[in-house]
């Protein structure tokens, strides 16, 4: 396990992800710990579409909605 500033991570990142190829590297910032993952096989991380996705709006529904909601709130104050 090694423990590194975000300062130290940032100027020797390449250092750090290759170390974390074989060991849990944590990266302090203030009372904040991040921890450097490897992924062994990222094909695996991606997901096939699942319900949730199937009940995704778009962005037009939520711009539409949004504007709705403002003029409603806009409209309640007058």
């Amino acid at each position: 396990m090694t423990v590194v500033s975000t300062k130290e991570f940032n100027t020797h990142q390449e250092k750090y992800f290759d170390l974390a190829i074989n060991e849990q590297v944590y990266v302090q910032r203030d009372d904040f710990i991040f921890i450097v993952k490897r992924v062994s096989n990222p094909a695996r991380t991606y997901k096939e579409p699942d319900d949730d996705l199937r009940k995704a709006i778009t962005m037009e529904e939520v711009r539409d909605s949004v504007i709705a909601y403002i003029r409603k709130k806009h409209a309640d104050n007058v």
